[in-house]
């Protein structure tokens, strides 16, 4: 079985923190965690340390991209063959773990934990974003993406090396539709997702909105203009 690392960035999570982890613990001590605390102002990180849980702990708060790549760095400096985001709030459920592993193993070079394989994408307010970055990334790539917003992605070595190198690699939809359009296999696994357990999201309404526009103006437009390098191996740039 491939070596999993499961990367969660985690910012102002102290009520839900600990029982997301201890229910990894628990049930699925076949995988390695690693929190990645960035910058919470709550008890994250003093939780995190009580309940000695594996943890990287960020002076400063970098953001999801900043917290994510700083877990991404970690798996391929310390020889994982893949990594997992989870969120920190429990509406990630890890019993979808292993099939999605399964999928990685087949071929894909990335696995999304998809709401809309199988299941109707419901046609709301709050969904038009989705549809819309669906719409472009099908437009610009031919690739049809169910769910571009899910959170929950698993990447093989290849390319958390590439997220882990590459500063401009945020673990968002544009991302994900400029590498298809280079060549990698993204697959879709159906699942479920948990409610929050506690804490709000920070994406209000507005904050909504203007993340759905930046991201179909980066798909159609800013994608072609960015640059990749995938010549050079990991270990060589690191050192």
């Amino acid at each position: 079985m491939a070596k999993l690392l499961i990367v969660i960035p985690a910012y102002n999570e102290e009520a839900s923190i600990v029982p997301v982890v201890e229910d990894l613990i628990e049930h699925y001590p076949q995988y390695d965690y690693v929190i990645v605390n960035d910058g919470s102002r709550d008890h994250t990180a003093a939780l995190c340390r009580q309940h000695d849980f594996h943890m990287i702990d960020l002076p400063v708060n970098l953001g999801l991209a900043g917290a994510f790549q700083t877990g991404l760095r970690y798996a391929a400096e310390n020889g994982y063959d893949c990594a997992l985001q989870f969120d920190a709030d429990g509406q990630h459920l890890p019993r979808y773990i292993a099939p999605m592993l399964e999928l990685l193993e087949g071929g894909a070079d990335i696995v999304i934990g998809s709401r809309f394989v199988t299941v109707k994408k419901p046609k709301s307010l709050r969904m038009a974003g989705s549809y819309l970055i669906s719409w472009a990334i099908r437009l610009t790539t031919g690739k049809a993406i169910c769910d571009p917003t899910s959170g929950m992605r698993m990447f093989n070595r290849k390319m958390l090396e590439e997220f882990a190198s590459n500063l401009n690699y945020a673990p968002e939809p544009d991302t994900i539709s400029y590498l298809i359009k280079n060549g990698a296999v993204v697959k879709e696994l159906q699942v479920q997702m948990g409610e929050r357990t506690a804490g709000t999201s920070y994406l209000n309404f507005a904050r909504s909105v203007e993340y759905m526009i930046k991201m179909g103006l980066s798909i159609l437009l800013i994608q072609w203009f960015r640059k990749r390098d995938t010549l050079t191996p990991y270990t060589e740039r690191s050192l």
